[in-house]
């Protein structure tokens, strides 16, 4: 069995308002929900943060301004040959992304209220909104 470790970030802006964005269905294809947070697979021999951080800047340009908090792990477990466990963590940021659209199409800020209530979004950030773990 393969083990990946996948990082992931809500990243909060100075309106208090959560930045998503939309996988690529070129990239990505049929996903259980094409509205995500930022983040991938971290590179071995490398800190989370800095794999955080890497992330970040590759698919929007901006930068992570706080101390990365996490609020999450979740075991994904596809099918029998793969699981990968994925951190999620809660971090500010300024600005506006520039997105790299060969793995996100589109971007949105939403308050918690409308994350919420947000359709197609990734399941496992569903999971982690429906835990109250975004305030």
């Amino acid at each position: 069995m393969i083990l990946q470790v996948g990082v992931k970030v809500f990243l909060k802006n100075e309106e208090g308002k959560y930045l998503l964005v939309k996988r690529s269905a070129e990239k990505y294809g049929k996903t259980k929900g094409s509205w995500d947070i930022v983040g991938g697979r971290i590179e071995a021999g490398t800190k989370l943060f800095e794999n955080l951080r890497r992330e970040v800047k590759e698919e929007t340009q901006l930068e992570i301004l706080s101390e990365p908090r996490l609020i999450e792990a979740q075991d994904i477990i596809p099918n029998a040959e793969k699981h990968v466990v994925r951190l999620t963590y809660v971090a500010d940021t300024k600005g506006q992304p520039v997105l790299d659209i060969s793995e996100n199409i589109e971007y949105v800020w939403v308050t918690v209220k409308e994350l919420e209530k947000q359709e197609d979004l990734d399941i496992y950030v569903k999971e982690i909104v429906e835990k109250n773990l975004i305030k």
